[in-house]
Order: structure tokens, then C-alpha cells, then sequence
């Protein structure tokens, strides 16, 4: 059975936080939970990876059978590298007690160039850590390495007929970064392993790198010490000056002096926790309230955003909408109306999205969403993609208010807001009956891979059930709406 000490994944954790690096192999038990989000985002760029094979065909594909045991990867690469086979996915390389897998290996007369594919859109200096420590290792296991390069996704590809994966990925060699980065790599391969070696936890405590590369996988582990109502929820306060606070022993925000310089919205939120009393501005929120005229409508999309491009006129990433909620009020006593799209997980929604929501919108009353930039820039993406549909798509926009406003300038503000003006804190601070706990999709992020994974599911009960999660998320949003202004009306 294969072992090691050190992964990739592991090194980049230890450069990280070694206390980080310590708990994820002798505590991984105590991790925080892996959010289906985050599986969804590894499933990604797993599909990226494998896409990116095509631009090598032909190559041997040495992936392990278990995600643990790299022996016989290890055993067969070795011996694919003897016979000279010119091109190996997932070839593994291990020395000194450390483990790499490259993602594509073209073996040529006078060395290997190694490809790593990642789905994002841009090198970052944690890829280059990455390929710093596979060339280290491969180097190191008596391999001439000639080249090095990244695969990323390119952002102005715009899809039009087959896919082109030429025009969809970029490749950049970073042998001129990494080389420098070698007796790094190597000093801190040492200081790993010997973090390892100790019988204690590292004390490290929480600072700014728990942020960076990626949120810490034990961030709640090390948050235990940490109050409700705390300097991290400050609004408007930036995270180093949280963090400034919090060394000076300044954790709850009962601890912050009545006279310390503060932003204007983390005063405010201050005062509120500490006096007891809710922020309500009638005047501000008369004036914002004069200007909604019924009829109106509440508006909510979901879009998603596919890292390889489904349809033509799309780019990757671009957020595709595929479902909106509108609730309709005639008057204020009148009977409240609703209607919903949800696209069919068959092709390009946004044809189908913007007739059916043009429809169903009418050509009178003002339409209120919650943080308006979103759905604004969503409609103009499609009025450039569809012209045809740009004059009625245009008329809408002129309709479009914003029912943030109140919250985002805390004209209304109270504690259990929690410094934030999202809608999802928004929502169970006026309205307690109503939140987003029980659903099974509970924030956008979700909503939207879990339409994307619609497209490959082949079980009618999965995707019926996941269609119903849609619509039960997408509604509540718009009715939050209608019951926040419900309470914004009774204020006065």
C-alpha cells in the first residue's frame, strides 16, 4: 500500500496554516462539513480535467481505482515512461515521502512537459506553488522535465456552432516562474514534515490566512471561542481591522468602546446591539415608499453559470438565467398573484426564460427586486444576445425598483440583521416565521449548480424533486419581498 505524507493538496494547506495541515491529517474527523456547493465545484473541475484530455488524445489514463491508494498508479507510470508512451493522464511521482499527480504528461525524445488543468480563468500564485512542487518532485524522481504550462479557461471565448476547445482553454508555460521557487519548495517539504512529526496541535490562532487560498476546512473548529454578535460581523469594517481588534482582545461587540472610530453602518449596528432598540428612520423610509406605485410586481431570478459554455452566444461563466418567482399585487388588499418560469433542462433557457417572463410582466406596474444591479444586468446580457426581444426588455428595465435600499442605508436596521442587509438576514429579522433553514436549496449558489446538474440527470424522480427545490426557493424569495414591504408599510 502505497503512503505519504505530503499531497499537493496537503502542501498547499501547509503553506497555508500548519495548524491546518496537522488537524486535516490527524483530526479530520473535527473538518467542517463539506457543503454540497463545494462537492458540486470539485465535480467541475474534474469535467474540466477530463475535457481538457482532448486537447492530448490518446493517452493512457492511469487514474487510481481508490482516491487513497496510488501504488499501482505510481507502479504503472514508471513503467508506461520505460516503454516510452508519448502521452499519460493522472501520472503519479513520488520521493521523499511526497506525492504528485499530473493531470496530462506528454513524453517526448528529450524530456516531459507537463500539463495541470485548472477550471478557473486566470494563474494564480497558488497553481504556481502547485507546479513548483510537482516539478520539484518529478525532478527529483531522475525525470528530465523540459516545460511546464497551465490550462485555464478563457473568458472571452464566446461559443458559436461546436465547441472549440483551442479557442476555450488558454495554455501557459510557467517554467521561468517555478524554477526560481525550488529550494522553497524543498525548505518547506522539510518544515512539513516535521510539523508532522510533532505530538501537539500547532497553536496558531485565527488571523487573515484562514481566508487564503481557500477558507479553512477547520474554520468553525477554531471559530469555537468566538461569540455571536462579534467584531467579525461588523459591517463596513474592513477583515484586517477586524482582525486588529480582535488582538487587542476586542472580540464581542459589547467590548468595543463607546468612543472608537467606526464607519457610520458599523456605528449604527453598535448602538443597536448595545441600547436594546431597533433603527427605524420613518421619514427615509415614507420617502422611499412614495415612490413604489401599485400595481407592482416582485421580481427574483436564478441563474447559472457553466464553466464550459452549453449554448451559442455564451461565454464561460456567464450567468445564464434560467427560472424567475414574480408575486403581483394590484393593490395593497388586493389578492397576492404568482407566477413562475423554470426552464426545461433540455437547451438554452434564455429564449424561453425572457418570453415567458415578458408575458407574464405585462406592460404596467413598477417591478421590485432586491438589489436591482443583478437582474438589470441579466436583461441587457440577453437583450445583446437577442436583440429581438432589446425595446421590451429595455421597457422593463424603466420599471425596476429596488427594495434594498431601505436595508443597505439602514433607514430600518435591527440586531438579528447581524450587520448584513442580505435578504436572507433581512427576511427572518422582520418576519420570524419566514426563513430559508428548511429549504433544501437555501441560497443561489446552490440554485444554480443544482439546475446545471439537471442536464445530465437521467432519473425523472431526482429531477422532479430537484425542479420542486427550485420553485419552492425562487418563490420565497419573492414572497420575502412582499412581506418585507408589508412591514415597511406598517411602520407608518
Amino acid at each position: 500500500m502505497n503512503t505519504h505524507l505530503l499531497s499537493k493538496s496537503s502542501f498547499i494547506r501547509g503553506i497555508q496554516c500548519e495548524k491546518h495541515f496537522y488537524l486535516y491529517k490527524y483530526h479530520y474527523d473535527q473538518m467542517d462539513e463539506i457543503s454540497e456547493m463545494q462537492k458540486a465545484i470539485f465535480k467541475r473541475g474534474i469535467e474540466v480535467g477530463k475535457l481538457a484530455q482532448q486537447l492530448f488524445p490518446g493517452g493512457i489514463d492511469l487514474s487510481p481505482e481508490s482516491h487513497s491508494d496510488y501504488e499501482q498508479s505510481l507502479i504503472s507510470t514508471r513503467d508506461y515512461l520505460n516503454k516510452n508512451q508519448k502521452i499519460i493522464y493522472e501520472a503519479a511521482f513520488q520521493t521523499d515521502e511526497a506525492l504528485s499527480v499530473a493531470d496530462i504528461l506528454l513524453n517526448e525524445n528529450d524530456g516531459l512537459k507537463i500539463y495541470e488543468v485548472k477550471s478557473s480563468t486566470s494563474v494564480t500564485d497558488v497553481y504556481l506553488i502547485d507546479a513548483a512542487l510537482q516539478y520539484w518532485l518529478i525532478t527529483k524522481s531522475g525525470y528530465k522535465l523540459k516545460d511546464f504550462f497551465i490550462i485555464y479557461i478563457n473568458n472571452q471565448y464566446v461559443r458559436n456552432g461546436e465547441l472549440d476547445l483551442n479557442q476555450l482553454f488558454k495554455v501557459e508555460s510557467v517554467l521561468d516562474e517555478i524554477i526560481p521557487m525550488q529550494n522553497w519548495i524543498e525548505e518547506n517539504i522539510i518544515r512539513l514534515k516535521n510539523v508532522l512529526r510533532q505530538k501537539e496541535i500547532p497553536n496558531i490562532d485565527i488571523g487573515e490566512h484562514c481566508y487564503s487560498p481557500y477558507i479553512c476546512g477547520f474554520y468553525n473548529y477554531c471559530r469555537k471561542h468566538i461569540p455571536e454578535n462579534s467584531v467579525f460581523d461588523l459591517c463596513g469594517v474592513h477583515l484586517n481591522e477586524k482582525y486588529e481588534l480582535y488582538s487587542q482582545g476586542i472580540i464581542s461587540i459589547d467590548d468595543i468602546a463607546d468612543d472608537f472610530k467606526l464607519p457610520r453602518s458599523a456605528k449604527m449596528q453598535v448602538d443597536v446591539f448595545k441600547n436594546g432598540k431597533d433603527l427605524i428612520d420613518t421619514e427615509e423610509i415614507k420617502n422611499f415608499l412614495k415612490d413604489i406605485n401599485y400595481p407592482v410586481y416582485f421580481m427574483d431570478f436564478e441563474t447559472f453559470q457553466p464553466a464550459v459554455p452549453m449554448f451559442d452566444n455564451s461565454r464561460p461563466y456567464m450567468q445564464i438565467p434560467f427560472q424567475y418567482s414574480l408575486h403581483y399585487l394590484q393593490n395593497k388588499k388586493a389578492e397576492l398573484v404568482h407566477y413562475e418560469f423554470l426552464a426545461e433542462a433540455t437547451g438554452d433557457p434564455r429564449v424561453p426564460f425572457i418570453e415567458n417572463l415578458l408575458r407574464d410582466l405585462d406592460e404596467q406596474g413598477d417591478i421590485l427586486v432586491y438589489n436591482k444591479s443583478f437582474e438589470i444586468k441579466r436583461l441587457n446580457e440577453i437583450a445583446e444576445a437577442f436583440p429581438q426581444y432589446k425595446e421590451n426588455i429595455h421597457k422593463v428595465i424603466s420599471r425596476i425598483k429596488d427594495l434594498i435600499i431601505p436595508f443597505q442605508k439602514k433607514y430600518y436596521y435591527t440586531n438579528d440583521m447581524k450587520g448584513s442587509y442580505s435578504i436572507k438576514y433581512v427576511l427572518p429579522a422582520l418576519v420570524p416565521e419566514l426563513n430559508y433553514n428548511d429549504l433544501e436549496i437555501n441560497e443561489g449558489g446552490l440554485a444554480s449548480l443544482t439546475f446545471e446538474s439537471l442536464f445530465g440527470e437521467t432519473s425523472r424522480e431526482i429531477m422532479n424533486q430537484k425542479r420542486k427545490n427550485l420553485l419552492e426557493y425562487c418563490k420565497l424569495d419573492t414572497f420575502a419581498m412582499v412581506k418585507i414591504l408589508e412591514k415597511l408599510e406598517i411602520v407608518l
